[in-house]
């Protein structure tokens, strides 16, 4: 059994910073990719970062500067920091594992 756990949403003011985790656990025999998605009220799921499990990223347009994904493999858990948050960055992150498992989803809140 997979399970994928998200956590550090929450609300924050315009401007401000959050840091999103992701924790894997269970058997799973590679991880290759993982990515956040999110998803707004009214609107579809979109990917908002990803990284490979060599490296490699790639950031939404609407986030790029502001926030940057990592992973430490040891722990199969990747990370989120958010900086220079703005209100359209209110949404339900979700985190993904090879495009097959999800977490629950962790509510990010930004206040005007």
């Amino acid at each position: 059994q997979v399970q994928v756990v998200e956590s550090g949403g929450g609300l924050v003011q315009a401007g401000g910073s959050l840091r999103l985790s992701c924790a894997v656990s269970g058997i799973i025999l590679r991880i290759n990719a993982m990515g956040w998605h999110r998803q707004a009220p009214g609107k579809q799921r979109e990917l908002v970062a990803g990284i490979l499990w060599g490296g490699t990223t790639n950031y939404a347009d609407s986030v790029k500067g502001r926030f940057t994904v990592s992973r430490d493999n040891a722990k199969n858990t990747v990370y989120l920091q958010m900086n220079s948050l703005k209100p359209e960055d209110t949404a339900v992150y979700y985190c993904s594992v090879n495009g097959r498992w999800w977490g629950q989803g962790t509510q990010v809140t930004v206040s005007s």
